[in-house]
């Protein structure tokens, strides 16, 4: 009876630690809060199309990733949700590329996705990462991640539409889209100034620089004006827009921390964990990773003013949703044509 009376104290007193008060202004935010609006405008964009039902997504799935396989049906329940039709389609990985030229000229498919990794760093004929190439191998009428290379070329030499006239938008990298409109949403972009310019002045360090999370967001915050930080493995650059600038080999990653307004946490490992005493008052720590790289409950009780986003996975699905709609919008005729847009835009 003793240890009985005894637990409910140790209980008591775990809850009262882990409930520690927030530093003056420090908020968490939730993707929730980001995403709403912007699914918002896509079921009201839906809802005036042809029979109130929106363009249909395919999502391959080639991998055993049973996380993967969870993104897949999130990703299905909330594009059902908005009226947008999703189609999950499993396949052998030798056979993904045949399945994906075939989506490519069909014209009842708008966008197609692939759930990554799928060969990972497995050595390939085409040279790198095979699942590099096989980003490369989804039209740019259907990518609906942003990810081949023709949206990357248009990234890194911050060409935003893909015509000469400028009206067609081009597709953004879903979840670096989801950084900035959450910077947006958090009112670190000045509004005041013009488009491109409306990091100008602020410094932001990103703590991973791979091709599909990283460097993407280094490179859109600053063709927006910023100084960006990029930290990977094993270096240190400053991304300025359109140039890579390296810094005095004396740097050190803590310098760059301290002094920045933005800070991207990405890295893919449970392991890896900033010190929360790094973080500038004020500042938007934001984590992309699928594990927590920085103590959540720390960094909001000692750092006054920091505002802390822990997943931004629902506004990535969002902003996919809107890279359907603009592949809808752009390429509709081409689409319907059964063109696969190898060529056409390149």
């Amino acid at each position: 009876m003793a240890s009985d009376g005894y637990k409910p104290a140790v209980a008591a007193a775990s809850t009262a630690a882990e409930e520690r008060p927030l530093a003056p202004g420090a908020r968490k935010v939730l993707a929730d809060e980001v995403a709403a609006p912007f699914r918002k405008e896509i079921r009201d964009a839906v809802a005036k199309l042809e029979g109130g039902l929106g363009p249909k997504l395919i999502g391959f799935l080639a991998n055993g990733d049973p996380a993967a396989r969870k993104y897949a049906e999130w990703t299905a329940k909330t594009l059902t949700g908005d009226n947008l039709r999703f189609e999950l389609r499993e396949v052998e990985e030798g056979n993904l590329e045949d399945e994906l030229e075939k989506a490519n000229s069909d014209p009842a498919v708008d966008g197609i996705m692939i759930y990554y990794p799928v060969f990972g760093m497995r050595p390939s004929f085409h040279g790198g990462s095979h699942d590099d190439y096989l980003r490369d191998t989804v039209s740019p009428y259907k990518d609906a991640e942003g990810l081949n290379h023709f949206y990357r070329r248009a990234l890194y030499k911050n060409r935003r539409t893909v015509d000469a006239a400028g009206k067609k938008k081009c597709c953004l990298p879903c979840t670096p889209l989801a950084v900035v409109k959450t910077l947006e949403h958090l009112q670190v972009y000045d509004h005041r100034l013009p488009h491109g310019e409306r990091m100008t002045g602020k410094t932001a360090v990103v703590v991973n620089r791979s091709e599909v999370v990283g460097r993407p967001i280094a490179a859109m915050l600053a063709n927006d004006g910023a100084k960006v930080w990029s930290v990977d493995i094993d270096s240190l650059y400053i991304f300025m827009r359109g140039k890579l600038v390296q810094p005095s080999e004396d740097t050190q990653i803590e310098a760059a921390v301290r002094e920045s307004d933005i800070v991207i946490l990405g890295v893919p490992s449970d392991k890896y964990k900033m010190d929360p005493t790094w973080i500038k008052e004020g500042a938007v720590v934001i984590n992309v990773a699928t594990s927590k790289n920085i103590d959540e409950k720390e960094l909001l009780a000692t750092r006054p003013g920091v505002r802390y986003m822990g997943q931004v996975g629902k506004v990535t699905v969002a902003m996919l949703e809107r890279n359907l709609l603009r592949l809808h919008q752009n390429f509709t005729e081409e689409v319907k044509a059964g063109r696969g847009g190898a060529f056409d835009l390149l």
